[in-house]
């Protein structure tokens, strides 16, 4: 790869009231244009809904009208990315995506590989979920999962999220310029709530962003109501910039990191907690607890004795079996498998 790769992310509420706005996507592509000479980007976009649903009689957001919506507003949404960006000679490629195009590894290469030759083209791919065939139970939990998914299995260098906030507030309303570490008190900020337009909110940002930082990615959550304002939040002028932990995690390990599904929780004692931070395999003796079904091979969560997610890992035994493993030795989670934080 030639170029670093950016992605960017906007959500419902940043692009217009309710329904993209011309102007603001025009504002978009100007800017988005002077960074595309230096980096590979993805744009990672909602609004295709609100671009959809004035089209749906009697519209009251059900689940069948919402994926009704989307299905008619993609094509509008990304026609209108076309035009502004246009201007600029710049082709834009719609990416329509699942959760499982991340969970299983080799449609996960094929997604990288296809987002590979449109860049190799100075082609910008548009992602979006594809919330017309998305199952319920598999959905990404919103858009900022969907960016941060990218960002980390791609191997980005920055993520950015713009926000109607223009950044993290502390309690007084002022904007926190930059972030070291997410710790409680930065979690204190934030209250649980969202836009009416969106499905994420500050809460949301803060867990991708924190995944984020420890795949090594820088990430800034800005706001698009001052002048050039994503080029100014990419240079660290405006908005909250959150630091990238220091991590010597591999390509691979930064997929099954953000691989998207985990389907269980495993809770470790503090020898086992030192055992994997020093590289090595959870055998069964480490178990405190475990929650969820899950079979061999699949992806789970591992929480040390105070509750903190500390990493992932791939199962080699079904949670079935767990009980009935034989001698406190039997190997529950290979090292190649595991990815601790």
């Amino acid at each position: 790869m030639k170029k670093d790769i950016l992605v960017i992310k906007f959500g419902t509420a940043s692009l217009g009231n309710g329904e993209p706005d011309v102007q603001i996507l025009k504002e978009i592509a100007r800017q988005i244009a002077q960074l595309h000479k230096k980096h590979y980007l993805v744009i990672v976009s909602s609004g295709a809904v609100g671009a959809g649903k004035s089209f749906i009689p009697r519209y009251e957001a059900t689940i069948a009208q919402k994926k009704a919506a989307a299905a008619i507003g993609n094509p509008l949404l990304l026609k209108m990315y076309q035009e502004v960006f246009a201007e600029y000679h710049i082709v834009v490629a719609q990416s329509l995506i699942e959760k499982q195009h991340f969970s299983q590894r080799p449609q996960f290469l094929q997604l990288k590989e296809t987002y590979e030759e449109l860049w190799k083209s100075d082609i910008i791919p548009i992602a979006n979920e594809n919330d017309v065939v998305s199952n319920r139970e598999l959905k990404f939990s919103d858009n900022d999962e969907l960016a941060t998914l990218i960002a980390s299995g791609f191997g980005a260098k920055k993520l950015m999220l713009c926000t109607a906030s223009g950044g993290l507030l502390d309690p007084s309303g002022q904007l926190i310029p930059e972030v070291e570490r997410i710790d409680e008190k930065i979690l204190s900020y934030v209250l649980p709530s969202k836009t009416s337009l969106g499905s994420g909110g500050m809460a949301s940002k803060l867990t991708f962003t924190h995944l984020a930082n420890k795949m090594g990615i820088e990430v800034v959550i800005f706001g698009m109501k001052e002048t050039d304002g994503i080029l100014k939040a990419f240079r660290g002028e405006s908005g909250t910039t959150f630091r990238a932990y220091p991590t010597k995690i591999n390509a691979r390990n930064k997929w099954l990191a953000s691989s998207g599904i985990s389907v269980g929780k495993v809770s470790i004692d503090k020898g086992a907690e030192d055992a994997l931070k020093a590289r090595k395999s959870l055998l069964h003796v480490g178990i405190k607890n475990y929650t969820g079904e899950f079979t061999k091979g699949e992806l789970v969560e591992i929480q040390n004795e105070a509750g903190e997610t500390i990493g992932v890992g791939k199962v080699r035994i079904s949670s079935v079996d767990i009980p009935n493993s034989a001698g406190k030795n039997t190997l529950i989670i290979h090292a190649d498998d595991l990815v601790v934080w």
